[in-house]
């Protein structure tokens, strides 16, 4: 079918920005930046715990336990 042409492209934006609005659009780019960041600082503390979890000794097996304990517990 070959790729789309530039006509393609710029009728897919106009009816994206009939759908959403000019506002609404930098809003969602918005949160999406946000949700990353977000990851992004929840993998480095995860990453922080388990390095600390390292320095005591601790495997990180053994502090996985009580979590699934619990889990099992629930069901």
């Amino acid at each position: 079918m070959g790729s789309f042409s530039a006509w393609h492209w710029l009728i897919v934006l106009a009816v994206v920005l009939l759908l959403f609005g000019r506002g609404k659009i930098p809003e969602l780019m918005g949160d999406v930046a946000k949700g990353i960041k977000s990851f992004k600082s929840g993998m480095k503390d995860d990453e922080e715990q388990s390095a600390d979890a390292s320095v005591k000794g601790q495997p990180l097996d053994e502090r996985a336990t009580p979590v699934l304990a619990h889990h099992e517990s629930r069901s």
